[in-house]
This record gives C-alpha cells, sequence and structure tokens, in this order.
C-alpha cells in the first residue's frame, strides 16, 4: 500500500507523540519569572523548569519571553540619579587660558597629583600664582581630600584676600 501511495513506510508506522500544549508551558514561565521579582533569564527559567520535570530548551523559553514581554530585570539599564558632577557647575570660565597675568595673586591656579612613595600613593596640592609661575603654597598627604587642599593655603604668605580668582579643574577635593 505504501509502494502505490508512494510514501515511505516510516511515515505509515509513526505514532505522533502528545506535544505538551504551548500554554501550559507559557503559564510555568510566566509563574517562575514572576515569583522570583521577574530577575529570571533563561538560564534559571529552565532549572526550575527542569525541577517541574519539563524539558524545555533555552531558545524556546526565550521565545516565549519575548512574546510575553518578559525581560529581566538584570537585562534593563537601571537609571541611577546622581547629584550633579564637580565640572558640571554652572560656574563660569574667568581665566578662559589668558595665562599671562600683570598682577600678583590675582589668579592662583591649582590641581592635585599623587607619587608613589614606598609602595604607597601619596598625594601633592601645589598652588601657583599665574604672575610670575611661583609655587606659593603646597601640601602632601596619604588622603586625596579637602584637607589636603585647606594645608596648601595655610601655607600661603601674605594675605589670602589679595587673591581674586582661584582657579582648578574643579574636583571634588576643591569643591568640598
Amino acid at each position: 500500500m505504501c509502494d502505490v501511495l508512494q510514501i515511505a513506510r516510516s511515515t505509515f508506522y509513526y505514532e505522533a507523540k502528545e506535544l505538551r500544549k504551548e500554554d501550559e508551558l507559557t503559564e510555568a514561565i510566566v509563574e517562575i519569572f514572576n515569583k522570583n521579582r521577574k530577575a529570571y533569564g533563561t538560564r534559571k527559567i529552565k532549572t526550575k523548569l527542569q525541577d517541574q520535570e519539563l524539558i524545555v530548551s533555552r531558545r524556546r523559553i526565550g521565545r516565549i519571553m519575548q512574546e510575553q514581554g518578559l525581560v529581566s530585570t538584570y537585562t534593563i539599564a537601571q537609571y541611577k540619579p546622581h547629584k550633579t558632577a564637580c565640572n558640571e557647575a554652572t560656574t563660569t570660565n574667568v581665566l578662559d587660558r589668558e595665562f599671562e597675568q600683570s598682577e600678583a595673586k590675582r589668579f592662583v591656579v591649582s590641581d592635585l597629583t599623587y607619587v608613589k612613595v614606598q609602595h604607597q600613593w601619596h598625594y601633592v596640592c601645589v598652588l601657583i600664582d599665574l604672575f610670575n609661575r611661583e609655587i606659593i603654597g603646597h601640601s602632601a598627604g596619604p588622603n586625596k581630600d579637602a584637607s589636603l587642599v585647606s594645608r596648601a593655603f595655610a601655607m600661603v604668605q601674605g594675605d589670602l584676600s589679595q587673591i581674586q580668582w582661584f582657579h582648578t579643574d574643579r574636583g571634588s577635593e576643591f569643591k568640598n
């Protein structure tokens, strides 16, 4: 009969296995996803399904998750609000790269750097008068903080009120 109908004998003897309904699998995946704070991805859902004696590929789980609009909270980029960064402050750039100055202590510039001393990092803060490029204050220490800057100012000879503008890269140590 198979020869007459021109079909393979294996087709005649083939018995289709009853497939689990896709709806049952979808419900199981959605339930696992929601029970676990919407954090599980395909790998963890697959192991949970194996605990329920359901063998499903990660690709199929991913397809069902996509159809249902399920996205792990770890997949979504989390928005982390942050405070305004130092360099985003509304302070204008008064110096505007005019490094040649005609008055002493009109503009004082500063920055921090670091050096390795006996296998440990130490920080150096230097205050420079742009009039004659003289170092008018400095300090060094193991911590990069506001006290390092205040110690550098304490070393300045003369009246600090003569300084009209203090220019830095606006790092957190100076903002503090």
